[in-house]
């Protein structure tokens, strides 16, 4: 995507080396990347501010669980990824505008 990115990638593989684990530095398609800031946005302005973060990390949690379930009908996973993502962004900015501003029960 760019160096800062790839940069931040390199980061997490090894803080997890440091961790007793090796895994892959993560990647970020721009696919992908478009998608996570439009839920972003959405989550940003029909809901609260703080939402964003939090609902691109479910979203990358979500993504992460749908490929451990092997399910993919796409040859190009990236795009898969991506229409699974605005898949749930699309739903929730159809939603009526939160008027309860809170991450615990009402």
């Amino acid at each position: 995507m760019n160096a800062w990115f790839e940069a931040l990638g390199r980061r997490f593989a090894e803080a997890a080396r440091d961790r007793g684990a090796t895994v892959a530095p993560p990647e970020l398609d721009p696919q992908v990347a478009d998608e996570l800031l439009e839920l972003a946005r959405v989550s940003a302005h029909s809901k609260e501010r703080r939402f964003a973060p939090l609902a691109c990390y479910m979203a990358g949690v979500a993504v992460e669980r749908l490929r451990q379930a092997g399910i993919s009908s796409a040859a190009d996973e990236a795009a898969y990824e991506a229409a699974y993502i605005r898949t749930i962004r699309e739903e929730v900015e159809a939603e009526p505008p939160a008027t309860e501003r809170s991450l615990g029960p009402s």
